[in-house]
Parts: C-alpha cells; sequence; structure tokens
C-alpha cells in the first residue's frame, strides 16, 4: 500500500481563473488516481489539522522569519492580495499554508513508520520560496521543513531533497546549502526562472548539486545526468530519508518550460531513487498542464506499489 495525504481543503488556496498554479491541478491528480489500475493500493489520508500539530508553528518559523510569516497571515486576513505578481494569496491561503506544511509532516512521519514511500498531494508548492518571503507561487518552503523535522526523529541523521521540478528550487537550496545533515540536488532547466541553479554553487560542504540543463531536452539528456551525477552524489551522501520535489513542469506539453519529457520518464526517475531508498517522500510542487501532470504523478507513484 501506498498512502497519499491529501485534503480537498487544499482547493481553497484560491489563485483565480486564469493563473497555472489553481485548484484543478489536485483534481485532476485525484481523479486520476481513483481511477488507476492501482487503486485499490492507494490509501488515502487527511492531514492532520493545524490545531492538533502544537509544534507545526516552531517548524514553519525554523525555516521561516516571523516577519514573514505575520505578512501572510495579514494579507489572509485581510482579504488577499499578492505577495509578488505572481504569487496571489487568497483568505484562506495562510491556514492552506501551513496545512500543507501538516501534510509535508505527516509524509515524513508515515514514510519513517512503515519504511515504505508516500506522496503529499498538496498546494500551495514551496520550493520557491526563501525565509524571507514567498515568490513564484510558493509560500512556505515545505521540503525545507520537511527536512528539518526529519532530522529531529530517532535514527535520521541525513536527509537528502531531490528537486526534479523543471525551475531551480531557489528558496529550498538557499535555506538549506549550509547544512551538512542536508543534501539538496536539482535538475533544472537553464536558462529559466528564477534564473538561479548554476553548477558552481555546491553548498558550504558540498552538499548541493545543481544539473542546469538546455530547453528543449528531453530522457536521453536526463537519464545520464541521472546516471553519472545524481544516484552517486545521492548515494555517496547515504541518506535515511530521500525528499522529493515532485515537479511536472518538465513536461513536453506544459505551457511554463520548455522541456521535452513524457509522463512515462517520471516512473524511471522514481526507479532510480528506489534504488537509493525506499524511504521517500514525493511531494507536489510544479506541473501545469492537466493531463500530463495527472499521467505524471500515475507514472510516478507506479513503481512503488508492491
Amino acid at each position: 500500500m501506498l498512502q497519499v495525504i491529501y485534503s480537498e481543503e487544499f482547493l481553497d488556496h484560491q489563485t483565480g481563473s486564469y493563473h497555472p498554479e489553481n485548484p484543478a491541478r489536485l483534481t485532476a491528480i485525484v481523479n486520476a488516481l481513483k481511477a488507476a489500475s492501482f487503486a485499490d493500493k492507494i490509501t488515502w489520508k487527511i492531514p492532520t489539522p493545524i490545531t492538533s500539530k502544537p509544534f507545526l508553528m516552531s517548524c514553519v518559523e525554523s525555516v521561516h522569519t516571523k516577519t514573514y510569516i505575520n505578512k501572510v497571515k495579514a494579507i489572509a486576513s485581510s482579504g488577499g492580495g499578492y505577495l509578488d505578481g505572481d504569487t496571489p494569496i487568497s483568505p484562506r491561503s495562510y491556514d492552506v499554508a501551513l496545512l500543507a506544511v501538516s501534510a509535508w509532516l505527516d509524509g515524513v512521519d508515515t514514510v519513517l513508520n512503515t519504511d515504505d514511500s508516500a506522496f503529499v498531494l498538496a498546494r500551495p508548492p514551496g520550493h520557491h520560496a526563501v525565509s524571507s518571503t514567498g515568490m513564484g507561487f510558493c509560500l512556505f518552503s515545505n521540503a525545507a521543513i520537511a527536512a528539518f523535522y526529519a532530522l529531529q526523529q530517532p535514527g535520521i541523521k541525513r536527509v537528502a531533497i531531490l528537486d526534479w521540478d523543471v525551475h531551480h528550487g531557489n528558496g529550498t537550496e538557499a535555506i538549506v546549502e549550509t547544512h551538512s545533515e542536508i543534501a539538496y540536488c536539482s535538475l533544472h532547466q537553464y536558462p529559466a526562472y528564477p534564473g538561479t541553479g548554476k553548477s558552481s554553487q555546491q553548498g558550504s560542504h558540498h552538499n548541493v548539486l545543481n544539473l542546469p540543463i538546455p530547453p528543449g531536452s528531453d530522457i536521453t539528456v536526463y537519464q545520464p545526468l541521472w546516471e553519472r551525477n545524481i544516484l552517486p552524489f545521492l548515494t555517496n551522501f547515504q541518506p535515511d530519508l530521500l525528499i522529493v520535489s515532485a515537479g511536472y513542469d518538465g513536461n513536453a506539453n506544459d505551457p511554463l518550460a520548455s522541456m521535452n519529457l513524457q509522463p512515462a520518464d517520471f516512473g524511471l526517475f522514481t526507479e532510480y531513487c528506489l534504488g537509493i531508498t525506499r524511504k521517500i517522500v514525493f511531494g507536489l510542487e510544479g506541473g501545469y498542464d492537466l493531463p500530463s501532470l495527472a499521467e505524471s504523478v500515475i507514472a510516478t507513484i507506479q513503481p512503488c506499489i508492491r
């Protein structure tokens, strides 16, 4: 069985009719998973309510400044607004973003308790959010918060974050790059938003691996990078837990990037990850073409079913 952590409350983060990061993304994935051939092998879990997790705010504050957290809360409380031109906040966005963090933490707990993988189907995404502000559709840095939380759990000394979203996770990297017990690896289109992620950026402890990839690349470009760079990097780090920032905007049909991956390619990505560890928390980041997004999540999860 594989656990999918999801709540309809994630649909309450309203971004506007024409915003690519919208509730329909989750609806498309949920419908596809419920119709999948392995649907009976999925356990659906509602994330722990934010009021039932007293340590939740301390986890968020371990990554984000109180000034920024209060800003998000204030914008939501006042009826909504924008952090920047791409990043809207609606009246429920603050609570929903906290629930997304809770879901990622539940993902960590699930994986550590079962030694199996879990998929966190939550929004808003997080990998562009830095300590002092959100950006690029992201409010709180879910993957980084989950990594720090995992390191507080018994037996967890090293956590790796793999970011296969087509955009570089500038927020995640900025937050974790000085921590030797966290490794961060990103493969991303370059040049592209947000303009970071050069291969020369290697972290304070050589714990960062950035693999910028030219527009138009397909699996024939990605596969050698996995085998020659990513797998040795992650295997040598020997993580006790792997967190995947699972973005699907590298698909050929995606409107926000220029890569040529196919949904089935993400199944290969998962197989590579399972060769490192079965303790994997997948968490949704980008992906904006609804059919290829849903197909890609199916492909990601299928190799984990046993």
